[in-house]
């Protein structure tokens, strides 16, 4: 916008027509007002010196509508963008190809739909074209581009090209193309048998998300001196890394995940000298990693992490001194690593060789060259000690030890070092020691089958301070050893989504403030996700453990991803007692309920039908006896019930979800009736339901039974005969008697047989 220059009427008129046809939601237009300089109005620049409209800016405006044919009066626009809006999947309009100044244009993720125009191809200034990102948009061919004799950039990234067999050609014929986006875009073929193919000036290609299902050509290796950028991840690409591909010399990036390549990383990736991006993840490439790797010194990222490599990792790799993040985990990499591969490692923060057979064997007293923020290290043989060289690194976020034979105490350092920790993974090892400093500002940790026992100062339970920990997302301390009550600092918790207590001897009652959790309470708009592969530490997200296994269902479940979406409070085989508390129901976004294999009594909260997300129950072999609430029928999302072995009565609730299930879900309730048993709850429910005044009759009655018995056996049994044939009430009552007897005698065999199993 020029502060000098008074626009020209003619492009006034022209703006303001196209306003007119378009809807502002956002009122961003608004300074767009006859009584305004044009030159002044948001979005628009004019030429200092002509005071004439040159370029329109209106991205991320959320305008919509018609494109109105009066932009054809801006005679002297060269630059429009309107990118980043909603036009409700309507056709690009077909005017916009005589607008011959144009040098600029952008329509990308502006949800327009069609046929791409051939008549774009008059725009024979035009230097960047972008139509990236507008999902039902398609060519039939491109031979309309051949006019575009300026174009410098292209990107028609999602767009469907599958028509279009001949696109390599016709793209290689722009001899001032630098750079060509084609992502997502429905291809098939790379025309492996082309001899030659060759960008004159091409710097960037991005050809990641096609169908190619085949090998990648020898052509590349001619295909551009000045290419820079290359990426055909997610292609579908097959066979082996051809040697010819490093003929790339000046390629700085190079990114070939996933796909389906096989064979050995060829010596002559130490070629590409300039590369500081290369990531082969996600293949099924065997054998060494090349020793030509330390020829690599400018790079940054190696990714060759979920592959099948195997050998020992070359000592050569600590000389790339600009490297900082390195992903070598789930291969079958074997041998020791020492401070030699750290060499020169000075700049590295991200480090993963997790689910490898490495061994981490270094000086108890290295001081690292680096200060990392991401390690991931599980499943690699570090232990037995604690590893000492965690003390030096000062900006850790993230640390996943588990299952690395750890044997020995936490040194007195450690948790007051992982204090700024925001996740930290020590599960599965055998540390033991004292907890009293445990991670107070930590994001995320999981203890899980370790052997803390406390200390004098813990005395077995878990501390009350573990409600300072504010920004906790994931509380796991399961199968460890702890004791005595739940501490209602839990409930300050606020953030929490997991809380997994399960699997050792805590006692007293469930804390009713559960209910102050408001993560598991209220849907949240600005929900932190837990981005996994590669497995990387960011700030502002927390990326936790590969596989979180959590018991959500009845057993042992792996969530690898959207681990956002699970929340769940998992309570089973303790020692809890007292009732279930109502306030539990205001969990309204919880997912996963576990409070299996405890003393809980009394009934189920009456609202417990209030938490609609539930799709997992489990409160079966505890003390619970009365009706199974009504409202359970609402939980439509429900796929999990066990309410098995308790004192429950009535009838089972009407819905699709209960009926759908077996009867295993509620084995061991003799007294519950209708679907799925056999059971008719006509008789049961009135025999329930008897009115106080029935029920002294009764006893009346057997009173009087009692008292014949003992006139004798030949009266008495003639009177009692007598009596049941003439008497309806009589006979009732003691048939409903037997009955009483033999189920209660069932049950407490069945409880008692549970609880000894």
């Amino acid at each position: 916008m020029s502060n000098e220059v008074s626009c020209n009427e003619k492009d006034k008129q022209a703006l303001l027509s196209l306003k007119r046809g378009l809807t502002d939601p956002f009122n961003l237009l608004s300074s767009w007002s006859s009584q305004e300089d044009c030159c002044r109005w948001d979005g628009v620049h004019c030429d200092n010196k002509t005071s004439r409209v040159t370029e329109l800016h209106l991205a991320y405006t959320g305008i919509g509508g018609e494109i109105s044919r009066s932009l054809l009066e801006l005679e002297f626009l060269n630059y429009l963008d309107l990118s980043f809006n909603d036009f409700n999947c309507t056709p690009i309009p077909t005017f916009l190809g005589s607008m011959g100044n144009l040098t600029h244009l952008d329509l990308s993720d502006a949800n327009f739909s069609g046929l791409i125009p051939h008549q774009l191809g008059n725009l024979s200034s035009l230097c960047y074209l972008y139509l990236g990102s507008n999902f039902d948009l398609y060519a039939d061919n491109l031979y309309w581009m051949s006019g575009l004799f300026s174009i410098q950039y292209i990107d028609l990234s999602s767009v469907d090209l599958h028509k279009e067999a001949d696109w390599l050609q016709i793209m290689s014929k722009f001899s001032s193309l630098s750079e060509l986006y084609l992502s997502n875009c429905k291809l098939d073929s790379l025309n492996p048998s082309l001899g030659f193919v060759n960008f004159t000036s091409l710097q960037v290609l991005y050809l990641s998300g096609n169908h190619f299902n085949h090998e990648i050509p020898n052509w590349f290796s001619n295909l551009s001196t000045s290419l820079l950028k290359l990426y055909l991840d997610d292609s579908s690409l097959k066979g082996e890394i051809p040697p010819s591909i490093f003929n790339l010399e000046k390629l700085e990036y190079l990114s070939l995940y996933p796909n389906h390549l096989i064979g050995k990383i060829p010596e002559s990736l130490g070629q590409l000298k300039h590369l500081t991006y290369l990531d082969l993840s996600f293949n099924s490439l065997n054998g060494p990693i090349p020793l030509s790797v330390g020829n690599l010194s400018h790079m940054r990222t190696l990714s060759l992490n979920q592959n099948q490599l195997n050998g020992t990792i070359p000592k050569s790799l600590g000389l790339l001194s600009n490297l900082e993040e390195l992903y070598i985990e789930n291969n079958f990499l074997t041998g020791t690593i020492d401070e030699g591969h750290f060499k020169k490692l000075s700049k590295l923060k991200d480090l993963s060789m997790s689910q490898t057979q490495l061994f981490f064997n270094v000086n108890s007293n290295w001081v690292p060259p680096f200060q990392l923020e991401y390690v991931s290290m599980s499943s690699i043989k570090i232990g037995p000690h604690f590893p000492s060289w965690l003390q030096s690194q000062r900006s850790l976020g993230f640390l996943d030890m588990s299952m690395s034979g750890i044997s020995s105490k936490a040194p007195s350092w450690f948790w007051n070092w992982a204090s700024n920790v925001e996740a930290i993974d020590l599960s599965d090892n055998h540390i033991e020691g004292d907890l009293s400093n445990i991670l107070l500002n930590s994001t995320v940790i999981n203890l899980r089958s370790n052997h803390f026992k406390g200390n004098n100062h813990l005395t077995g339970t878990i501390p009350p301070w573990i409600g300072e920990m504010t920004n906790l997302l994931v509380l796991r301390l399961r199968s460890n050893k702890f004791k005595g009550r739940i501490p209602p600092q839990i409930c300050q918790l606020s953030s929490l989504r997991v809380l997994d207590l399960a699997n050792n001897s805590l006692s007293d009652v469930i804390p009713n403030c559960l209910k102050n959790i408001s993560a598991m309470a209220l849907p949240e708009p600005n929900i932190q996700v837990f981005p996994f592969e590669p497995l990387k530490y960011m700030y502002g997200y927390v990326s936790y453990i590969e596989n979180l296994k959590l018991v959500p269902k009845g057993k042992e479940l792996e969530y690898a991803r959207n681990l956002e979406f699970v929340k769940i409070i998992d309570l089973s085989n303790n020692n809890l007692s007292g009732s279930i508390p109502a306030e539990i129901c205001v969990l309204f976004e919880l997912r996963f309920l576990n409070l299996s294999r405890n003393h809980l009594m009394r009934k189920i909260p009456e609202k417990i039908g209030s938490m609609k997300e539930l799709e997992s129950i489990d409160l079966s072999r505890n003390h619970l006896s009365e009706k199974i609430p009504p409202s359970m029928s609402n939980l439509t999302f429900l796929s999990y019930l066990d309410l098995s072995y308790k004192n429950f009565s009535g009838r089972i609730p009407s819905s699709i979800q209960l009926q759908s299930f077996d009867a295993l879900s509620y084995v061991g309730n003799p007294q519950l009736c209708g679907d799925p048993f056999s059971k008719n709850c006509t008789i049961e429910e009135e025999s329930l339901k008897r009115s106080p005044t029935s029920s002294a009759k009764d006893d009346s009655i057997n009173s009087s039974f009692y008292l014949g018995m003992g006139v004798g056996f030949a009266v008495g049994f003639w009177a009692i005969c007598g009596a049941l044939f003439f008497n309806r009430t009589w006979r009732h009552s003691c048939f409903r008697f037997s009955d009483d007897i033999r189920d209660w005698i069932y049950v407490n065999i069945v409880i008692k047989l549970n609880w000894l199993l």
